[in-house]
């Protein structure tokens, strides 16, 4: 890729909206519990799950900024809104499913002294309200940037 490639991401609205709206989603991810219970949780800065979605956030910024920029009437639009959807149905419904599957296989792990399992992660998918949270704000930060 020439220089002029590389630059051009620099300028690249939707792009960076997307990237914004995320950061600011995973951030306050990782601020709410320290304000809330005194403690740090680093995991928390990549992690999925919890309030906001920032899988939402960053799909509806990018969907936003593309219809600002490009009409909500262009095919790119539709395109993204269509992707949005998806991603957001995805974070509500079918990984929030495997979340709720990871408790109980926990469960059964801690329950029944099953050494040879190791627990497996349980918050990744999202509640309805987080989904929605998520999509609100990427939809401000996209209008927005």
């Amino acid at each position: 890729m020439d220089s002029m490639g590389i630059e051009s991401l620099l300028y690249n609205k939707p792009l960076w909206a997307a990237l914004i709206s995320w950061a600011i989603a995973q951030g306050f991810k990782t601020i709410r519990p320290i304000v809330t219970e005194r403690r740090f949780d680093a995991t928390r800065l990549t992690g999925t799950g919890g309030m906001p979605s920032s899988h939402s956030s960053l799909v509806m910024a990018m969907t936003a900024s593309i219809g600002k920029y490009y009409g909500l009437d262009s095919a790119l639009f539709a395109i993204s809104l269509i992707f949005s959807f998806v991603v957001m149905y995805d974070a509500a419904g079918i990984r929030r499913a495997a979340g709720k599957q990871a408790e109980i296989l926990n469960y059964l792990i801690e329950h029944h002294k099953l050494p040879e399992f190791d627990k497996v992660k349980e918050l990744l998918g999202h509640t309805p309200l987080e989904v929605f949270v998520g999509a609100l704000l990427g939809i401000a930060v996209g209008y927005l940037y």
